[in-house]
């Protein structure tokens, strides 16, 4: 008997299993994932198929021109033009929606229509009644054709399962002019035979100049196959010359058609690819090897319940199919960017080899150094890294050596500010990620925290600030400039770069530079040194001092100093009246902005807010952190339709969430601290990438019993309101003690409070 076959049967004979790479108990959470749940009129996220992280996101569109559903799907609307390839989870502006595949009966329409006038395109009615939609899978019945339609997807490819009645003209149209809201410049189609269409667009948008591929591969040979240039079949029959099997154009469309018997399925499955349609094929034939739908949905089903499983909690249904929806969108982005062999399309426009890690794309900073990236570090660790090193790719492809800031695909589109990845790139290092270059990490950092070209850097390095007079945003521009530069110093210090650690330290302190003493906010200040005048702290303007806020919101981001802010604003009692005062104002007072989620002038609807309520720990009150995370945590998120209060913004709003399901939250990410809000689950168990458990429990918890009575973390009583990293990174067990009533004396030591630079004065 040869060796490994004993060890088999000594396997089988005990009774043993062989040993696993994790030891996650998988149990069915997709059950509690509704893929409907996001915002009305202002980004939503996408209902349709797709794997945990993949590229193609295979969804319905419902709207196309309008800024009002920049994920192309709107829930309220009742039509749709067809099944799209590529979408962004829950962003303010809208891209993507790359290839649409329209499914039809009778003469087939090549032109998409209008919502107001369905009858002149494409465009076909719907109803949610007729649809379904759980992780990896997607379906909708369109009546007016008698179809219906089923979808799944893999990383890198898609599969349509089109159900059609008894006729003689069933079509599947592809439109290569269909983007959302963008504009194609150039596309081309290719039959390479009866089951075989190919195909590349390059669009102009969000993304200057975008390059996507496609292959499609049908379930039978097609009765006719046609190509429409500019509105006009193509034809042979012309003075000249012109091929029947492929096109190239601004406006092209592709109709193949069949003859079905009732309930006939014809199946499509479609590759994509940034490189090339010889490597979109590879990526299809690579991930959807036959057509067995099923399989391939059960596949993908299987990975969204891996990564559900990643964090299990105990709660009613409410709670778990809102915490479940959540971690679903934590994992639609970012997105696998590079085919089965490695390849992709870099910054460069150049095509790139991924060595020694799997690279990555949508990264929507501003949003996601928050919480998606810390989450990452604690549960997808080795994706983490790798997403690092793709910021560091797109660093060297940089024509202005300069990390990302808003990047997707092969493009930066320099959308919102700061220079976030820095602080990714040093949370994931300080956090002990291994497989990142720290020295060529470390470099990326601190040239592009000196590029003298970025918005406002160069004054900001001589005045210690942006002025306004010379950069919109100014005051946001130097609060968080003052953030990662913090987050750069950290990395030095522990690379032992004393002179740059000195230097960013220093810095790091530019926020004191917009504080206006005398009113006890942030001010713009022009390059001779005056205020901003006239001035007041509530009022909002679109690309005036402030980053989608007011000064009343941003004032309170200084995440790495809290204790200097408070100094600043002479002393604890003015702090803590001046941040009351944020939650109690009237929302809508005269000249503010408003955005969803409101609680008083804190709006949980958009980023700058997101770390605000956790401020009370640091003046010794957390017990009104505690009540406003719950409020929160129920009022602002939900289990349906229309319930986030904001756009989803790739994943940051379900990130806040997911961690205060467990009762901390990383108001500064790289100081290696969780602060406590208060746990809003009964129990959850965390599974860390290093294959150790976070287990939590909530002791006496209610939608009453909200505040925290007392504490134990790992075995010890602990009366501070944070957790240090080093805590938990191991695993461990939080026990949480709760009451209805606020314990005033938990968590209100002088050591209590969380690190800040700054000492109390």
């Amino acid at each position: 008997m040869k060796p490994l076959t004993i060890v088999i049967f000594l396997v089988m004979l005990i009774g043993c299993k062989p040993p696993q790479q994790t030891n996650i108990v998988v149990d069915d959470l997709t059950q509690y994932v509704n893929p409907f749940v996001g915002t009305w009129g202002d980004g939503n996220t996408y209902p349709g198929a797709v794997a945990p992280f993949g590229l193609v996101q295979f969804s319905p569109d419902t709207e196309k021109k309008s800024w009002r559903g920049p994920s192309g799907y709107e829930y309220p609307d009742s039509t749709l033009y067809g099944f799209s390839m590529t979408h962004f989870n829950g962003t303010g502006v809208p891209d993507l929606g790359d290839f649409l595949f329209v499914p039809s009966t009778g003469m087939p329409k090549t032109t998409p229509g209008t919502r107001k006038h369905p009858g002149s395109g494409y465009i076909t009615p719907f109803s949610h009644q007729q649809e379904k939609a759980s992780p990896g899978y997607y379906s909708v019945f369109l009546p007016e054709y008698n179809i219906n339609v089923e979808l799944t997807a893999t990383d890198r490819a898609g599969m349509m399962k089109l159900t059609f009645p008894e006729t003689d003209s069933a079509n599947v149209l592809i439109d290569l002019s269909h983007v959302l809201k963008q504009k194609v410049v150039w596309s081309h189609v290719r039959i390479e035979n009866e089951q075989l269409i190919t195909g590349y667009h390059q669009v102009y948008g969000w993304a200057k100049e975008r390059h996507l591929y496609f292959a499609a591969r049908f379930s039978k040979p097609f009765e006719t196959c046609k190509i429409v240039n500019g509105g006009k079949y193509q034809s042979t029959d012309s003075y000249y010359f012109d091929s029947k099997y492929e096109s190239s154009g601004k406006n092209i469309q592709c109709v193949a058609r069949y003859n079905t018997q009732k309930d006939e399925s014809v199946l499509v499955k479609i590759g994509i690819s940034a490189v090339s349609t010889k490597n979109a094929l590879e990526n299809l034939d690579a991930e959807i090897t036959g057509w067995n739908f099923s399989k391939v949905q059960e596949q993908t089903r299987t990975k969204w319940n891996n990564a559900l499983n990643q964090i299990t909690i105990e709660g009613n249904q409410w709670e778990k199919e809102t915490f479940y929806t959540s971690m679903y969108h934590l994992y639609l982005t970012p997105n696998i960017y590079q085919d089965v062999d490695g390849s992709y399309r870099g910054f460069d426009q150049n095509v790139h080899q991924a060595k020694g890690f799997t690279n990555y794309t949508i990264f929507s900073l501003w949003d996601t150094y928050r919480a998606v990236h810390p989450m990452f570090n604690l549960i997808e660790s080795k994706r983490n890294a790798d997403m690092v090193n793709s910021m560091l790719a797109h660093y060297d492809q940089s024509a202005d050596h300069l990390l990302p800031v808003w990047s997707f695909y092969n493009n930066e589109n320099w959308c919102m500010i700061g220079y976030h990845s820095v602080s990714v790139i040093a949370d994931a290092y300080l956090k002990g990620l291994s497989g990142i270059k720290a020295e060529r990490a470390y470099e990326a950092m601190k040239t592009t925290a000196r590029n003298p070209d970025y918005d406002g850097l160069s004054d900001y390095e001589k005045l210690g600030y942006v002025p306004f007079d010379n950069e919109r945003e100014s005051v946001s521009k130097t609060l968080e400039y003052a953030y990662d530069d913090y987050c750069i110093a950290q990395m030095a210090k522990k690379l032992g770069k004393t002179d740059d650690y000195n230097y960013f330290m220093k810095r790091s302190m530019a926020y004191k530079n917009v504080f206006d003493p005398s009113t006890g906010y942030m001010r713009g200040k022009d390059r001779k040194g005056n205020w901003r005048t006239p001035f007041n702290p509530v009022r909002y303007e679109k690309a005036g001092d402030f980053t989608e806020a007011s000064s009343f919101q941003y004032t309170w981001y200084v995440p790495h100093d809290i204790q200097g802010l408070m100094n600043l604003m002479g002393g604890k009692e003015n702090f803590v009246n001046q941040l009351d005062a944020l939650f109690e104002m009237n929302e809508k007072e005269e000249g503010s902005g408003h955005f969803d989620g409101s609680i008083g002038q804190y709006w949980h609807g958009n980023e700058p807010s997101h770390h605000i309520t956790y401020l009370y720990n640091y003046a010794g009150q957390p017990w009104k952190t505690q009540k406003l995370v719950h409020q929160i945590m129920k009022t602002k998120y939900g289990n349906q339709p229309n319930s986030l209060c904001g756009n989803d913004d790739c994943g940051q709003m379900s990130a806040w969430y997911v961690f205060n399901i467990l009762g901390f939250y990383p108001v500064c990410p790289v100081n290696e601290q969780y602060l406590i809000g208060s746990p809003c689950a009964k129990a959850a168990v965390v599974h860390l990438s290093n294959g150790k458990q976070l287990k939590m429990k909530a002791l006496n918890y209610s939608d009453e019993n909200i505040y925290i009575h007392s504490m134990q973390l790992n075995g010890k009583n602990w009366n501070k309101t944070y957790i240090p990293f080093d805590e938990i990174k191991n695993g461990g067990k939080i026990i949480y003690t709760m009451g209805a009533n606020p314990n005033k004396n938990w968590g209100v030591e002088a050591d209590s409070k969380p690190m800040s630079i700054s000492k109390e004065k």
